[in-house]
């Protein structure tokens, strides 16, 4: 709660996204190859390393089309994000974006994997056998070279999969058993390029709306907010704090998340500025911290910045923090 850390790891591979603290006291951490066919596309991994406390490797997955996100399940399995392409009659029928910017004529869609200890695969979704490429617009100015761009999938309590996807604007749980999407919110103007849904104990989805030019629009703010899935009522939201007779608004154009907090208020991660910060209900600023680290890719032609990409915190009774007992 003061900066102090706690704990690092030095890691083999430069960071993909980001890791998470699993309940085991284990450090699950997506890196990047640097070496795959599309590694310079923002999100890009290719590797997942689970390390322990003093940093030793104990499970790694390979894949050079993983990206963004994964999640560790109940059973032990964890799932995976894989860039797959579209099929080129899907790809053609896809509306938005910038004609011609295909990646050599490709458009890259999305897989969700679920992958066991031993890198065999569970079970598998492709977002071309379930979603029509006109059923929700794609974003109208980004680039074709992805089409939802996925940065989000985490298994719910049903068993259901989570998602999140940039560039449809849309926040989707689907189906396991069957692959279809059951609910999808955001696309009508509610979210522009959201990231890291989670669903909370009332079976509400707080959601980080990035607010990167929505329905192709300039928007300079983003939001934290809650959403109702029976409804599909926003029943919360933050867009920073009132400062006097002036609005400090938050904003981040990619990255970024926010967590509900036992003590009812909320965590949030500006990523872009490397800003985190703690909220209540009431929109009351209780906390904040600002990264003071460089970006791990700092070069002569990259400007300096202090970005996050995600930030989580964990309490004293987490079970993974026993190694401090």
């Amino acid at each position: 709660m003061f900066g102090g850390i706690v704990n690092q790891w030095e890691m083999s591979y430069e960071p993909g996204c980001y890791g998470e603290l699993l309940p085991n006291g284990n450090l699950l951490y997506a890196g990047r190859l640097g070496n795959g066919p599309l590694t310079d596309i923002e999100g890009a991994g290719g590797i997942l390393l689970e390390v322990d406390w003093a940093g030793k490797t104990v499970w790694e997955y390979k894949d050079e089309y993983l990206h963004h996100a994964f999640y560790r399940m109940k059973n032990g399995n964890t799932l995976v994000l894989k860039w797959v392409e579209v099929p080129k009659e899907t790809a053609e029928k896809v509306k938005g974006g910038d004609p011609g910017s295909e990646r050599k004529g490709v458009m890259w869609g999305e897989a969700i994997l679920e992958i066991r200890p031993n890198g065999k695969t569970a079970w598998e979704w492709f977002a071309h056998e379930h979603l029509g490429p006109q059923e929700i617009l794609r974003c109208p100015i980004c680039p074709r070279d992805t089409w939802l761009h996925a940065n989000a999938c985490i298994e719910l309590p049903d068993g259901n999969i989570l998602a999140s996807f940039a560039k449809i604007n849309t926040v989707a749980i689907i189906d396991k058993k069957t692959g279809d999407i059951k609910w999808h919110w955001g696309s009508t103007g509610e979210l522009a390029h959201p990231h890291s849904p989670t669903m909370l104990e009332n079976g509400n989805v707080l959601i980080f709306d990035n607010g990167f030019h929505p329905n192709g629009m300039a928007q300079n703010y983003s939001r934290l907010l809650e959403v109702d899935p029976s409804s599909d009522e926003m029943v919360w939201s933050y867009d920073g704090p009132n400062d006097g007779d002036m609005k400090q608004l938050i904003y981040s154009s990619m990255y970024s998340n926010c967590q509900r907090l036992p003590n009812g208020n909320t965590l949030g991660c500006e990523g872009t500025t490397g800003r985190i910060f703690e909220v209540t209900m009431g929109g009351d600023l209780v906390w904040e911290f600002v990264n003071y680290l460089p970006r791990w890719d700092t070069s002569p032609t990259r400007s300096r910045s202090y970005p996050v990409y995600s930030a989580y915190r964990y309490g004293v009774d987490y079970p993974g923090l026993r190694v401090l007992k």
